[in-house]
C-alpha cells in the first residue's frame, strides 16, 4: 500500500508516544491512602447508597453529566465506506477530541462490533446508564434511522446521529441567512435536495420543521426525483418525504427553484442546472471533499448565487463542528432527557444570528484574504470563533427548558454564560487564529537544518499547510538525498527552494553586512566569511536581515545558547525591547506562560520589568488578559532574603510605571508559586493580593528557576509545551527545543511567520 506524505504524518502523528489521541486521567488527588481510601474503598461506598437512593444523584457524585459516548460499528466511515468497527476506531477517538477541544466535554469511544440492528440497539441500551449522552457516528443508512430511533424511546438522555442532524442544523443556519439576504420567505421557497441519505433526510425534515411547506421540497436520488407512487429503490423514510411532481430528473426539478442541497457526489450538478435556477439562486454543494459543483463554476454563469461548501478553502464552510460539541454542551448541562426538533432549530438560528453580529477584531484578522461581514460570502460563522462556546450551548439549553425536557433547569443565566466562557483555555482558538491568518499570506520562512529529516517533514507539512514558501539551508545533494531516503516523491523534492549557504550568490553582501558588525570583536573578515560559508544560522538570519526572507526556524541540532548566540550576531534587538524567552504551557485545559525561560541568568528589577511589560503584551496577543506574578521563595517580604529583595524592587518599579500610566493589565508579587497559581489559598492567606484570579503570567526571579520550572511541567505534569517563543529580537526567529517533533517545529515556523506579518504590511 502506498501512503502520501500527509498519511505518513497522521500514521505516525497517531502513533508517537502513547498510542491513539486519548487518556483517562483523574480529576482528585490520589497521593494518600486517606486519597484511597476515599476514592474506593471504604468511602466510595456513601456516594453508591446516595445514587442508589436517588440516581439523579449520579449527576453529583459522577463524572455521567459530562461524559458523551462516541457510538459507532463502523458501516459507513467517514467517506471510505464499511471498514468494520476497530477500523473505525482513529475516528470515534477523533470525534472524542472535538468534544474535549471545543465544548471541554469528555468523549468515550465505543465500536460495537455488529451489523444486527438489534444487537447493537440492546448493547447501547445496556450501557446507557454510564453517560450522559450518546453521539452515534458512521453507521450506514437506513440502520441509522431505526437505532436512533429505537434508542431515543429506550434512553432518557439525548440520542444524535451527528452524521444526520449536525449537517442538518449548520446547512439550516446557513438558509436561514441565505434567504433573509435574498429577500426570501422559508414558505415561499422552492427547493430541491440532492441525495436520500442519513443527512439529506435530516435536512428535509428540518427545513420542514423551518416552515417550508413539504409540497415545496423536493428529494432526488441517483435514480432521479421521490415523487409519490414511485417503486424503485425506495424505503420508509424516503417515501416519506415524496411529492406529487411531474419531475422525474435533477435537471427538471432544479429548473426555476430558489434552494439546492447536495448531499450526493462530485458532478451531480452542472453549469446548465444552475442556469436554469430562480434568480439569486442559494446553493449549498455539501459533497466531499468535492462537491457537486465547484464554487468557481457557479459563479461563472451566475454571478448572483449564494454558494456553501463542506471545504474550508472556500466561504461559508457546512462543518459539523460548529455544532455538536455545542449542542451537547447545552444539553448536558440542565441534564436534558432528549435532543429534541426545538433544540435542534434553536442551535440553528443560534448560528444564523451569530454570524449577522459583528466578527471579533481577532477572528476578522485571521481571515484577511476574506472580508468576514455578514453577507453572501458569510452566511455561516467560522469554527474557530470563540463566542460559539457561549451562544450556542445557551440557546439550546433554553429550548430544552421551555420545551419541558430540561432537569435542570438554569437560573441564573450570566452566570452560565460566565461559566461557558471560562470552559475553554483562550489559547488555543488564538493560535488556530493566527495560523489561520498565516496561511492568508505568502511568507517566505528559512529552516537552517535543512538536511535534517524533520526538518524537511516539517517543511513540507508548512508548505502543505498553506503557511508559506519553506526555505531549507543545506548542501542541496544531502538534502535531496534524504528526501529520496524517506520516499517523497521527485515532484515533492523538485518544487522545495533549498540554499547552499557556501555557493550562495548572496554570500558577498552577507559577509560584509556581518563583518561590519563584528569587527571590532576580534574577529577577522576571513574568521566572518568562514561564519556566513559555514554557519546555517549565520547565514539564515543573514537572509531574514536583509529581507530575501521573513522569518527563520531553527534549534533542532543545536541547544539553544548556541542559537541565540549565532542569531543575535546577525539580528538586533528590536527598538525599546530586550530579548527574552517565553514558554507557553497548557496542561488540563488552562495555559500558564512564563518568562524568561532561555536568555537572562539573574536579572536586575529594571530589566524583570521589561520582560514583564513585553510578556504581557505577548500574551494579550495569544488571546490572554494578563494576570501577571513576580514570583519568589517569599511570600510579600516573608521570608526576607538579600536575594528575595530584588523581585520586590522589580513590583516598586513596576508600581512606579503603573502610576504613569504605563501598565494595563493586573499584577503582583512577589510571592511563591503555589500562592500564585492557587487563587483560592492567594485570598485566604493575602486578602489584599491584587490579582483577580489565578496567575497565568509567571516571571520568575532567574533563568534557571524559570528553565528548570517550565521542563518539570512538561514532563512531570504533562503539560503541552509551546516555545520556548523567541520574544524581542528585530527580525522574526524561533529557536525550537532540541530533538523537537515535526508538529513542534511547524508551530515555530508557523510563529514566526506571524510575527513577520506586520513587517511586510
Amino acid at each position: 500500500m502506498t501512503t502520501s506524505s500527509l498519511d505518513d504524518d497522521a500514521l505516525a502523528f497517531h502513533a508517537q508516544g502513547r498510542p491513539g489521541k486519548l487518556e483517562i486521567s483523574a480529576t482528585k488527588p490520589l497521593t494518600t491512602q486517606r486519597d484511597l481510601s476515599l476514592a474506593y474503598s471504604p468511602g466510595v461506598a456513601a456516594p453508591c447508597l446516595r445514587i442508589h437512593a436517588d440516581p439523579a444523584a449520579a449527576y453529583d457524585y459522577t463524572a455521567k453529566g459530562n461524559i458523551v459516548a462516541v457510538i459507532s460499528n463502523g458501516t459507513a466511515v467517514l467517506g471510505l465506506g464499511d471498514l468494520g468497527a476497530l477500523a473505525s476506531k482513529p475516528v470515534m477517538e477523533g470525534k472524542a477530541v472535538l468534544f474535549k477541544r471545543f465544548a471541554d466535554i469528555d468523549g468515550i469511544d465505543l465500536e460495537v462490533d455488529t451489523r444486527d440492528v438489534d444487537e447493537f440497539v440492546n448493547c447501547v441500551r445496556f450501557l446507557g446508564p454510564s453517560f450522559g449522552g450518546i453521539n452515534l457516528e458512521d453507521i450506514k443508512a437506513p440502520d441509522c434511522f431505526i437505532i436512533e430511533a429505537r434508542l431515543r424511546e429506550l434512553l432518557d438522555i439525548p440520542v444524535f446521529h451527528d452524521d444526520q442532524h449536525g449537517t442538518a442544523i449548520i446547512a439550516a443556519a446557513g438558509l436561514i441567512n441565505a434567504l433573509e439576504l435574498t429577500g426570501r420567505t422559508i414558505g415561499d421557497i422552492r427547493m430541491v435536495l440532492n441525495g436520500a441519505g442519513a443527512a439529506a433526510i435530516a435536512c428535509v425534515e428540518l427545513f420542514k420543521s423551518l416552515g417550508t411547506p413539504a409540497q415545496n421540497i423536493i428529494l432526488c436520488d441517483s435514480k432521479g426525483v421521490v415523487y409519490q407512487g414511485r417503486t424503485e429503490g425506495m424505503n420508509q423514510w424516503k417515501a416519506a418525504h415524496a411529492v406529487d411532481t411531474p419531475h422525474r430528473t435533477l435537471a427538471e426539478a432544479v429548473a426555476g427553484s430558489d434552494v439546492f442541497i447536495g448531499l450526493s457526489v462530485k458532478g451531480a450538478m452542472t453549469p446548465e442546472m444552475v442556469r436554469s435556477m430562480a434568480d439569486k439562486p442559494i446553493i449549498f454543494a455539501l459533497a466531499n471533499p468535492d462537491p457537486e459543483i465547484a464554487p468557481d463554476a457557479v459563479k461563472a454563469v451566475r454571478s448572483d448565487a449564494i454558494i456553501a461548501t463542506g471545504r474550508s478553502d472556500y466561504p461559508n464552510q457546512v462543518n459539523n463542528v460548529l455544532g455538536f460539541p455545542y449542542i451537547f454542551r447545552g444539553a448536558l448541562d440542565v441534564r436534558a432527557r432528549t435532543i429534541n426538533e426545538a433544540m435542534k432549530l434553536a442551535a440553528a438560528h443560534a448560528l444564523a444570528r451569530l454570524a449577522r453580529q459583528d466578527v471579533p477584531d481577532e477572528v476578522d484578522s485571521a481571515y484577511s484574504g476574506r472580508r468576514l461581514r455578514y453577507g453572501p460570502e458569510y452566511i455561516i460563522p467560522v469554527p474557530f470563533d470563540p463566542r460559539l462556546i457561549e451562544e450556542i450551548p445557551l440557546a439550546v439549553a433554553q429550548a430544552a427548558m421551555e420545551s419541558g425536557v430540561a432537569r435542570k433547569p438554569i437560573t441564573d443565566v450570566a452566570a452560565y454564560r460566565q461559566s461557558l466562557r471560562r470552559r475553554l483555555d483562550p489559547t488555543v482558538d488564538k493560535l488556530q487564529l493566527i495560523f489561520d491568518k498565516v496561511a492568508s499570506a505568502d511568507t517566505r520562512v528559512v529552516f537552517a537544518e535543512g538536511e535534517e529529516e524533520r526538518t524537511i517533514r516539517a517543511a513540507i507539512a508548512f508548505r502543505a499547510a498553506g503557511y508559506g514558501t519553506p526555505i531549507l539551508i543545506g548542501r542541496e545533494e544531502r538534502v535531496r538525498e534524504t528526501m529520496a531516503r524517506i520516499g517523497l516523491p521527485e515532484a515533492t523534492i523538485a518544487e522545495l527552494e533549498i540554499h547552499n549557504a557556501r555557493l550562495s550568490r548572496h554570500n558577498e553582501r552577507y559577509i560584509d553586512f556581518v563583518w561590519r558588525r563584528l569587527q571590532r570583536q576580534g574577529l577577522l573578515q576571513r574568521d566572518v566569511a568562514r561564519m556566513v560559508n559555514q554557519g546555517r544560522n549565520i547565514f539564515a538570519a543573514c537572509m531574514v536581515a536583509h529581507g530575501d526572507a521573513d522569518a527563520m526556524v531553527t534549534g533542532l541540532t543545536r541547544n539553544f545558547t548556541t542559537c541565540f548566540e549565532e542569531i543575535t550576531r546577525v539580528i538586533d534587538p528590536a527598538p525599546d525591547h530586550v530579548p527574552f524567552g517565553l514558554s507557553m504551557l497548557t496542561v488540563r485545559g488552562g495555559t500558564v506562560l512564563i518568562a524568561d525561560t532561555t536568555v537572562h541568568e539573574r536579572p536586575d528589577p529594571e530589566l524583570l520589568v521589561d520582560i514583564a511589560l513585553q510578556a504581557a503584551a505577548k500574551a494579550r496577543a495569544l488571546g490572554h488578559e494578563p494576570r501577571l506574578a513576580f514570583v519568589s521563595s517569599s511570600n510579600f517580604g516573608q521570608p526576607m532574603r538579600e536575594f528575595t529583595q530584588r523581585i520586590r524592587d522589580a513590583v516598586t518599579i513596576m508600581d512606579a510605571r503603573a502610576k504613569a500610566g504605563g501598565v494595563d493589565f493586573e499584577y503582583d508579587g512577589e510571592m511563591t508559586a503555589e500562592v500564585a497559581l492557587d487563587h483560592e489559598l492567594m485570598k485566604r492567606l493575602y486578602p489584599f493580593a491584587r490579582l483577580s484570579g489565578p496567575a497565568n503570567l509567571l516571571i520568575m526571579p532567574a533563568l534557571n528557576a524559570a528553565n528548570i520550572g517550565a521542563k518539570m511541567l512538561q514532563k512531570l505534569a504533562g503539560a503541552s509545551l509551546i516555545g520556548p517563543l523567541m520574544c524581542g529580537l528585530e527580525k522574526p526567529a524561533q529557536v525550537v527545543q532540541m530533538g523537537a517533533t515535526v508538529t513542534e517545529i511547524v508551530t515555530a515556523a508557523a510563529l514566526a511567520a506571524y510575527d513577520a506579518l506586520p513587517q511586510r504590511r
